[in-house]
C-alpha cells in the first residue's frame, strides 16, 4: 500500500530523518544514533517513508542505506507553489494599496 507524501512529512521525526538522509545515505543504525528512540522506531519511520516513496533502499554488502528520492519531494513543491502564487498576488495587491495611500498623502 502506498501512502500519501504528506503522511511522510506529518511526523517531526520523519522530517528530521529526511533532512539527515538528504545530505548522505544512512543506515537505520546510523540514523538511530541521532535520536533518543529505539532502532525499531526508526525502522518503522523508514518503512513509512519507503511506502510514501520518499526514500529508496540501496543495498551495500550487508547494510541497507536509505537515500532521499528527490523526485517525490517535487510533489510537495508543486502543492506549495499554489499557495506561493496566492501569497505573491496578495503581497502585490498590498504593495499597490500602500503605493496608492502614499501617493494620496503627498
Amino acid at each position: 500500500m502506498r501512502r500519501d507524501i504528506f503522511q511522510a512529512i506529518a511526523d517531526p521525526t520523519r522530517r528530521a530523518i529526511i533532512l539527515l538522509i538528504a545530505a548522505q545515505g544512512m543506515t537505520p543504525n546510523l540514523l538511530a544514533e541521532h535520536f533518543d528512540t529505539s532502532r525499531q522506531a526508526i525502522s518503522k519511520h523508514l518503512r513509512i517513508l519507503s511506502e510514501c516513496d520518499v526514500v529508496r533502499q540501496e543495498p551495500s554488502g550487508r547494510e541497507i542505506y536509505y537515500q532521499l528520492n528527490p523526485v517525490k519531494m517535487e510533489e510537495i513543491e508543486h502543492w506549495l507553489a499554489q499557495f506561493r502564487n496566492i501569497l505573491d498576488q496578495r503581497f502585490s495587491n498590498l504593495d499597490n494599496l500602500l503605493s496608492t495611500i502614499q501617493n494620496k498623502s503627498k
